[in-house]
C-alpha cells in the first residue's frame, strides 16, 4: 500500500487549493494512506476533508515569534519524532518554500518537489530528493495536481473535488445568511469600508441577514463598524475554522475580498462575489461548484455598483 505525505502547511488559500490535488490522489490511489502536515489553525479544517487519513499539525508560525523559549524548543522536538515516527514511500512538499522544504526534511521517505526554475523559493530545491517542473504561471490548483500527479504517475482529470461536502457541514439547515468577508492579511487587498457599509445597507434593505467574521483584533473592529452602520449584522466570536466552514456552508452566499475564506466557500459550492484588488484573478481568482461572479483584477478597484451588480446575479 502507497503511503504519501503532502507537506502544504499554509496560509489558508493555499491549503485550500491543495484540496484537489489530494483527492485526485485518493481517486487514483484509492489504498494509499494519505497524511498531510498543515499549520496549526488550519488542522480542523484538514480534518473535515475525506481524502486523508492523517493530519500531523505544525506550529511553525507560533515558533517563529517565539523563537527561544524552551517550549518551542521542546515542541518542536515533539514535531519532529512524529514526523520520524512513520516511514513514508512518498514524500510531497507542494509549499515550495524553505521553510516547507526544511519540514519535510523531518520525514522519513523520498522527498519530491518543484525544481530550481518552478518552485517559490529557490533554496527549497536544494532539499527534495526528486524535482518536477510545473508553468509558475498556472492557477495554484492546477500546478498542485499537475505536481501530485507527476510524482504519482498519473495526468491530473476530473472536476475539481475539494474533498468537503456542503450538506453535511450545514447539517441540512436552509442558506439564509449572506457572509461578508471584509478581512484580508494585506492591505492591498483591501475593499475600503464605506463601501462595506453601503453594501451591506443594500443587502439589509433587500432582507438579507448579514454575518462579518473576523480573525484578529483589527478586524473584529472592522467587522463591528459596518455591523453598527446596518440592521439584521452579526460579529460571531471567534471561532475554529471547522466551525468557520459550518457557517459559510449555510450561507445563502458569500461576498468576499481574495482572502482564505473567500476560497473556502468556493471549494463548498456556495454562491459567491470576489472582489479583487491586490492580485490576479487568473492565476488566484476562487475556482468551484457554485455560481462565482469576479470583479475587479490587480491594481484596479472594483465600484460599488460593480460589486452590486455582481451580487444581483449570483443572487438570483
Amino acid at each position: 500500500m502507497s503511503d504519501i505525505l503532502f507537506i502544504k502547511t499554509s496560509s489558508l488559500g493555499d491549503v485550500i487549493h491543495h484540496m484537489p490535488a489530494v483527492s485526485d490522489a485518493r481517486r487514483h490511489l484509492p489504498q494509499a494512506r494519505i497524511g498531510w502536515v498543515v499549520e496549526e489553525a488550519f488542522a480542523p479544517l484538514v480534518r473535515l476533508n475525506c481524502a486523508v487519513d492523517t493530519v500531523i499539525p505544525v506550529a511553525s508560525r507560533r515558533w517563529r515569534r517565539l523563537p527561544f523559549r524552551a517550549d518551542t524548543w521542546r515542541e518542536i522536538g515533539a514535531f519532529r519524532r512524529a514526523m520520524r515516527a512513520q516511514s513514508h514511500e512518498t514524500v510531497i512538499d507542494a509549499q515550495g518554500l524553505l521553510r516547507s522544504a526544511l519540514i519535510a526534511r523531518f520525514a522519513r521517505g523520498r522527498l519530491h518537489g518543484y525544481d530550481s526554475a518552478s518552485v517559490r523559493e529557490r533554496a527549497a530545491s536544494w532539499f527534495y530528493d526528486v524535482h518536477h517542473n510545473v508553468d509558475r504561471t498556472l492557477h495554484a490548483i492546477a500546478r498542485n495536481r499537475m505536481l501530485t500527479g507527476q510524482v504519482l504517475g498519473y495526468a491530473p482529470d476530473g472536476p475539481l473535488d475539494f474533498g468537503l461536502d456542503r450538506a453535511t457541514l450545514s447539517s441540512g439547515a436552509p442558506a439564509r445568511e449572506v457572509v461578508l468577508l471584509h478581512a484580508t492579511a494585506r492591505p492591498e487587498k483591501e475593499w475600503p469600508v464605506a463601501d462595506w457599509i453601503e453594501l451591506a445597507r443594500v443587502l439589509a434593505a433587500g432582507g438579507h441577514s448579514l454575518v462579518l467574521p473576523w480573525g484578529n483584533e483589527a478586524e473584529r473592529r472592522r467587522s463591528q463598524t459596518i455591523a453598527a452602520a446596518v440592521p439584521n449584522a452579526k460579529v460571531p466570536d471567534l471561532q475554529p475554522l471547522d466551525d468557520v466552514a459550518r457557517m459559510i456552508a449555510r450561507a445563502a452566499f458569500v461576498v468576499g475580498v481574495d482572502t482564505g475564506l473567500l476560497h473556502l466557500a468556493a471549494a463548498l459550492g456556495v454562491p459567491l462575489v470576489a472582489i479583487f484588488l491586490g492580485t490576479e484573478p487568473g492565476q488566484y481568482g476562487p475556482l468551484g461548484a457554485g455560481k462565482i461572479e469576479v470583479v475587479g483584477t490587480l491594481r484596479e478597484m472594483p465600484s460599488l455598483d460593480d460589486v452590486r451588480a455582481a451580487v444581483e446575479r449570483v443572487a438570483r
